[in-house]
């Protein structure tokens, strides 16, 4: 840092000394003109020598962005001729932009990442793509000021030798023209001679052509993309929707909405895996065993004793009724009568506009594919050999398992060890690295004490080895950080640690789509696939894996589907919340500080504990707290990480107020009911009020109020 702001001296010192002792005025056209023959004579004498200088001076002040860049140019084919002075002011130039955008980066990007590394993440991602074309075509067209360039370059993450070599490569054209002129010295009048209107359209539209260009070599890599399948002459559909789950339940849904006629496949349950084994019987298997937990809690609210007989089966047949409560919701006839053709079976795409299902040949002219994930299992020796469930199969059980192994410390692991270990499971729960990976040190580390005190034996930093079966009795053999192996006996193992999304089986291969290393299927922003009228959305096409973000992206997805033609829309992962479903839950939305701190980014943090709010206090939940990230001496919201049991509910509001740019300045001026766990989220703010409180003013107010106690009554 110290070594920054010697650098900012310096070249503060610089600029004052080159205006003060007006240095500009030997970088005018009056003064190339009047110097012109003795410069040339100079070239004469010492060609090497003269070069030298003039190239040193130009890559001074094209490096400190000093005035009289394109008088040099001029100077360079005045003095040199065409033929030696285009390579010396090219070299020379590139040389000095490339000097300063080191410096912009070295000074200005550190600070301006760590301040709007969030905003800039976008930009970054899209000069790793694009960033040639965009650097080209900036230096192709002569309206745009070569030192800003320099100094915005610097601020982004492309690489130091792309940028010289494309700066290289397009200051040519622009360079070639000035020292041409400069060759007819005589001639210019003044610098604007140089560059007629006529040229610089000639410019831009040459700055436009690497765009232009690649839009054609794309449009001619679709069509031979699409030249090996017959298009059909019609479409008997707008819109085939592979998968009923949350996407595609979603995109069928929007599609019947806007009166496009759409078909929705379905091979095994619809609903999904939220509905049938994911969100539905979780939460309903949680909110028994947390009923149970508040039971043997009831001497804190002055109830001596509560006496609770319970069957593990009937708890699990509660679970199967609220999901048979849910299921018309997504069931075949309500989508049946909103107008979306549902069909059963196994769906397989042919061409990109044809889909098989039972024999049957189905044409459309777009296609969503939402086929979701499903649980790893993990390749463990001999764990065919002994009774191991995922997240799927789990909600078969009817007898509750005495011994119970947990693999996986991620939120399904979590909430599951929890859950069972309050339903009098005895619980382990091994996790390779540690739980929750997601999140900060401050909310594992709560999360990782309550569930040992409901009973959870948690054996972090553990690699599991095999499974072995000796009689009745099943063991899982693991290895500790201390490389100390312990056999461990169980009568259920829980495999949960991640879901895979489905891509097998359906077609993509025939057809080429490609795959990314996380097995999703690869999409650009418009959630496109390899074959522009083909997408994807939810758990197949991730980044996330959570049902509200499946729904989010299948409005994109189906909207971009059906009226891509006319308008697109880029799917939107600014604010993503999500919550695991412990007790107490872990809410989150945006960065988190170790996220934050990863990238460089500044932040403030501001807390508030939970342990202070009054109905907190009065539900004896008063534990948790909320925390949310600002950029430095500002209230605009970089993240939200909320642990309580009320979590879930209280990110809403931060959500709303991160999408739409409201800071905690709002959330601190909106009224909340009292007493209510949303006022946790308005004494937040209040803490991070009081942080920022301007000193000087209260210091001055003490003053007035101690000056207005001195003063009487009447006056």
């Amino acid at each position: 840092m110290r070594h920054r702001w010697w650098i900012v001296i310096l070249l503060g010192l610089f600029m004052v000394l080159f205006f003060v002792f007006d240095l500009g005025r030997f970088f005018t056209l009056e003064m190339l003109k009047a110097q012109h023959e003795a410069l040339q004579q100079a070239y004469q004498a010492e060609s090497f020598f003269v070069i030298g200088i003039f190239a040193s001076i130009y890559i001074v002040m094209a490096a400190l962005s000093f005035p009289g860049a394109t008088v040099m140019t001029l100077a360079g084919g005045a003095m040199f001729g065409f033929w030696v002075g285009v390579p010396v002011v090219l070299v020379a130039a590139t040389i000095g932009a490339t000097l300063a955008f080191w410096i912009a980066r070295y000074v200005l990007r550190g600070t301006v990442q760590r301040r709007f590394g969030d905003r800039l993440e976008t930009i970054n991602k899209g000069l790793e793509r694009d960033g040639v074309f965009y650097l080209f075509s900036l230096r192709l067209a002569p309206i745009f000021p070569f030192f800003l360039i320099n100094l915005l370059m610097g601020l982004t993450a492309l690489p130091s030798m792309t940028y010289f070599w494309v700066s290289l490569v397009g200051m040519f054209a622009g360079t070639a023209v000035y020292v041409n002129a400069g060759t007819q010295l005589a001639a210019i009048a003044q610098v604007s001679d140089v560059m007629s209107p006529t040229l610089i359209i000639s410019f831009t539209a040459l700055a436009l052509f690497p765009w232009l260009a690649r839009w054609v070599i794309g449009i001619i890599r679709i069509r031979r993309l699409y030249a090996r399948w017959p298009k059909p002459a019609h479409f008997d559909r707008n819109l085939i929707v592979i998968g009923a789950g949350a996407a595609g339940l979603v995109s069928a849904y929007i599609a019947v909405a806007t009166r496009a006629r759409v078909t929705l496949i379905e091979s095994h349950k619809m609903g999904g895996d939220c509905l049938n084994y994911g969100c539905v019987p979780s939460k309903a298997l949680i909110r028994t065993a947390t009923f149970l937990q508040q039971t043997r809690n009831a001497a804190s609210l002055g109830i001596q004793q509560v006496d609770v007989n319970y069957d593990f089966t009937d708890v699990m047949a509660r679970v199967q009724r609220v999901i048979k409560t849910v299921e018309p919701h997504d069931s075949v006839e309500r989508y049946t009568q909103l107008g979306v053709e549902v069909l059963q079976g196994k769906a397989r795409i042919t061409s990109p506009w044809s889909v098989e299902i039972n024999g049957q040949a189905l044409t459309t002219r777009a296609i969503v594919i939402a086929t979701g994930a499903h649980p790893m299992v993990p390749k463990i020796p001999g764990l065919e050999s002994v009774r191991y469930y995922t997240s799927d199969t789990l909600w078969s059980l009817t007898e509750r398992p005495g011994r119970l192994i947990v693999l996986g410390g991620g939120p399904i692991g979590c909430e599951l060890a929890q859950a069972f270990a309050r339903l009098d499971c005895q619980v382990t729960q091994i996790v390779r690295s540690d739980l929750l990976p997601r999140e900060d040190a401050d909310a594992v580390e709560l999360i990782k004490t309550v569930l040992q005190v409901d009973g959870v034996s948690i054996l972090t930093q553990t690699e599991t080895l095999c499974c072995v079966r000796e009689g009745d009795t099943q063991y899982l053999v693991v290895r500790s950080q201390n490389d100390e192996e312990m056999k461990l006996p169980f009568d259920a193992l829980l495999c949960a640690v991640g879901r895979i999304a489905r891509t097998e089986d359906f077609g993509l291969e025939e057809l080429g789509i490609p795959v990314s290393p996380q097995r999703t299927i690869e999409t650009n922003a418009w959630l496109q696939t390899l074959y522009p009228n083909i997408y994807a959305c939810g758990d197949v096409a991730g980044p996330y894996q959570f049902t509200h973000t499946a729904a989010h992206q299948a409005w994109y997805a189906s909207i971009n589907a059906l009226f891509g033609a006319i308008k697109r829309f880029k799917a939107d992962y600014s604010v993503i919340p999500w919550t695991t479903f412990t007790d107490p839950e872990v809410a989150r939305v945006g960065l988190s500080e170790n996220e934050a701190k990863q990238r460089s980014i500044a932040y403030e943090v501001t807390r508030f504990n939970l342990q202070e709010l009054d109905r907190a206090i009065v539900d004896e939940a008063a534990y948790g707290f909320v925390k949310v990230l600002t950029v430095p001496g500002k209230d605009r919201i970089l993240g939200v990480c909320i642990v309580g049991i009320h979590a879930s509910d209280l990110l809403a509001e931060f959500v709303l107020a991160m999408k739409y740019g409201l800071g905690l300045n709002k959330i601190l001026g909106t009224i909340h009911t009292y007493p209510t766990w949303s006022e946790a989220n308005k004494y937040a703010a209040g803490e991070w009020k009081r942080e920022h409180a301007p000193k000087w003013l209260l210091k001055w107010v003490e003053k007035y109020h101690a000056k207005r106690r001195l003063k009487g009554c009447g006056d």
